[in-house]
């Protein structure tokens, strides 16, 4: 393993919603005898209610407050010496102050799922405040592309397949 993932074992999933962050996520953390952790659960877990609820009552803003906070105890833990991989919420990696405290502690690896992949996924997906609306979804797609592009390892989802996806990162010359 690369002397990064040596010295902060942490593997970051970022990527669109219903790109599979959780899925390959807790796959790739079982390969590799890591724990695994998905920002979202940890957020509803800890505030009680559901994303969607958070969303509703206190705003996007509050939200985004409070997936920074989770972030950044989860990557103290794996600086702590706990491995782990992540699986941030669709727009976690779009907020700077999360990037900036994923820089330089492990891997950050970006899910490129098709639109037309997602859409299908997250159709009719209630517990999703964000893709509530067909064309807002599309639009937000499109607007997070770049940040995602920030990413140090892209791996193209070409199938449903998480078993795949994993050997995909894995493969990767950073996570030799």
């Amino acid at each position: 393993m690369n002397l990064k993932l040596k010295r902060t074992p942490g593997i970051y999933l970022v990527g669109f919603m219903g790109s599979g962050k959780s899925t390959i996520g807790r796959l790739l953390a079982h390969r590799l005898g890591w724990s695994f952790f998905d920002t979202d659960e940890e957020i509803e877990h800890a505030e009680k209610m559901s994303i969607a609820d958070i969303f509703d009552q206190r705003g996007e803003p509050e939200f985004r407050r409070i997936e920074v906070a989770i972030v950044r105890q989860h990557v103290g833990w794996i600086e702590r010496g706990r491995p782990a991989v992540l699986a941030l919420g669709g727009g976690a990696f779009a907020q700077p102050e999360n990037r900036q405290t994923l820089q330089d502690r492990g891997v950050t690896v970006w899910l490129d799922c098709p639109f037309e992949t997602v859409s299908r996924r997250v159709a009719q997906a209630a517990h999703r405040p964000l893709a509530r609306n067909p064309n807002e979804l599309a639009e937000l797609y499109r607007s997070r592309l770049e940040v995602y592009r920030l990413a140090e390892v892209h791996v193209p989802i070409a199938s449903d397949d998480a078993a795949e996806t994993v050997e995909t990162i894995l493969c990767h010359p950073l996570m030799r």
